[in-house]
């Protein structure tokens, strides 16, 4: 294992020796599980567009005009208040 340092404030550092003492475990382990945790919940990248995010979306609506644009009446009153 690699050994590495980092600086704790005061009440930081109470509540880990707090924790690890109640779990029964190192200060060193409770940080190697904080930081595995963290590291797996942000290395997936996020999507790259609101498409990637809505795609189970895109296309479930069904019965609707297939386009809006094509009938002009739909537009009417678009962009006043």
């Amino acid at each position: 294992m690699k050994t590495i340092s980092l600086t704790l404030s005061k009440t930081l550092d109470a509540k880990l020796t707090s924790a690890a003492k109640q779990q029964g475990t190192t200060k060193s382990a409770i940080v190697r599980a904080a930081l595995t945790h963290y590291l797996a919940r942000t290395a997936e990248p996020p999507p790259e567009s609101f498409a990637a995010l809505a795609k189970t979306l895109i296309g479930c609506v069904s019965g609707g005009p297939p386009d809006l644009s094509y009938n002009k009446k739909h537009m009417d009153g678009f962009g006043r208040d």
